[in-house]
């Protein structure tokens, strides 16, 4: 199987573009779709060499063609099909209904769909619904693709896409099928990779089905996936004042944890010096805990202004609060003219300001909370189309975004990126302060703005990915991501 290597991710409207190109330079579309059969036929016999029955939910259109072609070729190495219809074979039309006249002339059965159990050693190949899905999942499509979720026993492969997610966004279509390996043909497509695609993709495979690289690397992509690029190995000779002065401002009356979280996330990322600004209650308590973080109890404006002109980079938000005190410190760093990570409580404080924001220096990392608050509209929005709502965002207020959550995305003005590392184990407390405290320390670093993010994402999810390997997701703590980041900095 000849698997693409690089990083970009495609449309669906591009992966169409590339297709077409192939068919006009003398590969039929019945051809490409044998070659999609081949693929997913041959995945089934290296993932599940032993499990000899395999049942096939065909929909309407070429995603069923391909099924009918893994259903022939598993006929024809005597395998037990059981095929299940959900158009007519004689509704078909072009490369499906030859893939399905062929499955028939061969002596194969098609059944109409009924909801009888599926046998625990079964294969399930869903190839219900494509990339073309543009409106929510209803009818007999709705009631096969919640008798297959429902079987759980059963190993799912879905053809091209879980039939229900929509490919260009990665949203559920009001029901998705939940697969544990989805086999993806000829580029990756954006939507699989972020939002409430991960919870129905399982692992991704991506099968180029033939079509040469350089054809598909002809097309610019949508996106990228972020990879890791270790840092140089330090000089012999390097000091404290090589590596930057990162001030992290925040934690307000009762909230001292978030913002000492993120400054020793940026020590120990590798930040030459971290101080911390916060309210007199907590100056003492972050000294005592931390001795390596300097801590300066913040009151009034002219205290933070002295701190702010010794400091090379900013963390602002962890702890916050929104009121008196944490607006007055928002204003400050709203007028200071270097590199700032905004976070929580500075996002919130911005999303109640009416003026327009435009900071080319600033990283802007939301949560889905957090970034409906900024474009004055919901959660559900920001889900239903990830990718927008971070170019929104961008276009909004300047800079560079990190919105985080499942396959977190980072934006540029120019560049999209998204991260295939973390898992739900990450989904607790202070996570995000650890984040911010990572991209600070790698800027602090002198790591270029764009570069500092995408690895900071990638490094702090690939930490997450460690801790659950060696003690599992549940139960883990935001701390717990320090040594395994400090581990891959050090490789």
């Amino acid at each position: 199987m000849n698997h693409i290597c690089n990083n970009a991710l495609f449309s669906v409207a591009q992966i169409r573009e590339i297709e077409q190109t192939v068919i006009r330079n003398g590969v039929s579309g019945f051809e490409l779709m044998k070659k999609a059969g081949h693929a997913g036929f041959n995945l089934i016999k290296k993932n599940w060499p032993q499990n000899k029955i395999i049942y096939i939910y065909c929909g309407g259109g070429n995603n069923a063609g391909d099924g009918y072609v893994m259903a022939n070729l598993a006929l024809k190495e005597e395998y037990k099909i059981r095929l299940f219809a959900l158009r007519s074979a004689s509704n078909l039309s072009g490369d499906a209904l030859i893939a399905a006249q062929t499955y028939i002339n061969n002596g194969g059965e098609i059944e109409p769909f009924e909801s009888q159990s599926i046998q625990s050693d079964a294969i399930v190949v869903d190839a219900l619904l494509g990339t073309g899905l543009c409106r929510a999942v209803s009818d007999e499509f709705l009631e096969v693709i919640q008798h297959i979720n429902e079987s759980a026993t059963c190993a799912v492969l879905a053809v091209d896409i879980p039939s229900g997610v929509q490919a260009d966004t990665g949203k559920v279509m009001g029901m998705a099928i939940r697969a544990d390996v989805t086999l993806s043909f000829i580029a990756p497509k954006c939507g699989l990779y972020t939002g409430e695609a991960k919870a129905h993709c399982g692992r991704l495979v991506i099968d180029p089905i033939g079509i040469e690289q350089h054809i598909i690397q002809s097309y610019k992509p949508q996106a990228k996936i972020i990879e890791f690029d270790p840092p140089t190995p330090r000089k012999r000779d390097a000091h404290k004042g090589d590596f930057g002065h990162v001030l992290c401002i925040g934690g307000d009356e009762g909230y001292s944890g978030a913002i000492r979280m993120a400054a020793e996330a940026a020590l120990r990322t590798g930040a030459g010096r971290v101080t911390v600004a916060t309210r007199e209650k907590h100056a003492q308590l972050i000294n005592i805990s931390r001795p390596e973080i300097m801590s300066q109890a913040v009151e009034s404006s002219n205290e933070l202004d002295v701190l702010l002109a010794k400091a090379t980079h900013v963390i602002i938000g962890p702890g916050l609060g929104t009121g008196k005190w944490g607006q007055a410190m928002l204003d400050l760093v709203l007028a200071w003219h270097g590199h700032v990570v905004c976070d929580a409580d500075a996002l919130n404080l911005l999303a109640l300001q009416d003026n327009n924001i435009n900071k080319p220096k600033w990283i802007y990392t939301p949560h889905p909370g957090e970034a409906a608050r900024l474009l004055k509209s919901s959660t559900q929005d920001i889900a239903q189309d990830r990718f927008t709502a971070i170019t929104s965002l961008q276009q909004q207020y300047g800079g560079l975004v990190v919105l985080k959550g499942a396959g977190t995305l980072v934006k540029s003005s120019e560049q999209l990126f998204v991260c295939t590392t973390g898992n739900p184990g990450m989904a607790t407390a202070g996570m995000g302060d650890i984040l911010s405290g990572i991209i600070a320390g790698l800027m602090a670093q002198d790591m270029e703005i764009l570069q500092a993010a995408t690895q900071a994402v990638h490094i702090h999810g690939k930490a997450g990915d460690l801790v659950a390997a060696h003690q599992g997701e549940r139960g883990m703590l935001a701390m717990d991501l320090l040594s395994f980041v400090r581990g891959l900095l050090n490789g």
